[in-house]
């Protein structure tokens, strides 16, 4: 199978399965491919935090024009996933000389099913783009046809518990990966100062508790095959909720806007996590750390795109902020406006690539330190003449 993400993400995607269980795990650019059963391909969709589709590969080919797409897709014994009664659509993605227009190679391969299901039974199973009974895949890489069965449906990143947004809301496998790349694993205590919907918070404390990511989702394509197991299904999720673990510290919210504040709080109750998340509303700026020990600060800032802020006072605003007031704290922070970052005043310790949408960002780490940076690293150095 296949597992599809976000580019920067191929690694932790891989470890994920490695601790799910996946066999002959191998990295690719923006996918994972590995092998599993019907019931991890359950588990895969239900428990990978950093996948946006899980696809099972069924056939493929050699193709360099039309006819040898429509003979390829002949070639596959389509009423062994699909009835001639239910309905189809099919996504293309191209990389080749041989065709220009994925819509093109989507009617060809339709063309292909549907005779396909006229000769055999004189009736054909309809086109639904919206909500199909079957999503098939086709990849074309120069004269290679992969064809794959979408088992997820819509994309991973629907997790079901947000209903409410606000302007320019982070993606739910974004906001999962940016937290698995910070090194968020639950112990110890967590804000997101700027909370909007509530995305990063949600996903932080699923993360914490081991909940699965997409327990909240409504259906996966996977249920309309005609192979579904319910009964594996329904063991499938026993089986993961069991790894439920308990959190023993706290997890909060900030936003100025009294209508993120009320939206994000829907979210976390949609998501059943009202136990472990608090949000206030609150100006970060006006903030100070509560906690004593440790803080792991995750968060998605404005940055000019979708949201209108003077960059260099907000950004001043936030390097001053974690200075003056946040001490003993690791602050994690995604933005796609480089320039911003040189007004933040302080050093990122770490700086990864990534991408929000189709804009180039940047995952950046500030260790704020109890104290000075040279005195932490002078403690264990013994005095001069000793």
């Amino acid at each position: 199978m296949i597992a599809k993400t976000f580019f920067g993400f191929e690694e932790i995607l891989a470890r994920e399965l490695l601790v799910l269980g996946a066999q002959e795990i191998e990295q690719g650019v923006r996918m994972v491919s590995f092998k599993g059963d019907k019931g991890f391909m359950y588990k895969a969709n239900l428990a990978l935090r950093t996948a946006l589709k899980i696809l099972k590969p069924i056939h493929t080919f050699r193709v360099y024009n039309e006819q040898s797409l429509y003979k390829g897709i002949m070639e596959i014994k389509w009423d062994n996933y699909l009835n001639a009664n239910q309905s189809f659509v099919i996504d293309v993605t191209l990389n080749s000389e041989y065709f220009n227009h994925s819509q093109f190679v989507a009617l060809k391969a339709k063309d292909a099913i549907v005779d396909q299901f006229r000769n055999s039974y004189g009736k054909r199973p309809d086109i639904n783009k919206d909500h199909p009974d079957l999503r098939v895949n086709l990849h074309i890489q120069k004269d290679q046809c992969s064809v794959a069965l979408d088992t997820s449906g819509t994309s991973l990143h629907h997790r079901g518990y947000r209903f409410a947004t606000n302007i320019a809301p982070i993606n739910e496998v974004l906001a999962a990966g940016m937290l698995l790349l910070s090194g968020w694993d639950g112990q110890g205590d967590f804000l997101d100062p700027m909370c909007g919907s509530g995305t990063i918070l949600a996903e932080a404390a699923m993360i914490a508790c081991k909940i699965p990511a997409n327990i909240n989702r409504k259906e996966f394509a996977f249920e309309k095959w005609k192979d579904w197991d319910n009964d594996l299904f329904d063991t499938v999720v026993n089986s993961l909720m069991k790894k439920f673990q308990e959190f023993h510290y706290t997890i909060k919210g900030y936003d100025k806007a009294p209508s993120a504040v009320m939206k994000a709080k829907d979210n976390i109750r949609n998501a059943n996590l009202d136990e472990y998340v608090s949000i206030s509303q609150q100006n970060f700026f006006d903030t100070e750390k509560e906690t004593r020990g440790p803080l792991h600060m995750v968060f998605n800032p404005p940055y000019g795109e979708r949201l209108d802020v003077d960059l260099e006072r907000f950004y001043r605003e936030i390097g001053d902020t974690l200075k003056q007031n946040y001490p003993g704290t690791n602050a994690w922070f995604i933005t796609a406006n480089p320039d911003a970052l040189k007004f933040v005043g302080l050093k990122p310790s770490r700086k990864i690539k990534l991408f929000n949408g189709k804009l180039e960002a940047r995952l950046v780490k500030y260790e704020i330190y109890e104290g000075s940076k040279k005195a932490k690293f002078n403690t264990s150095q013994p005095p001069k003449g000793e």
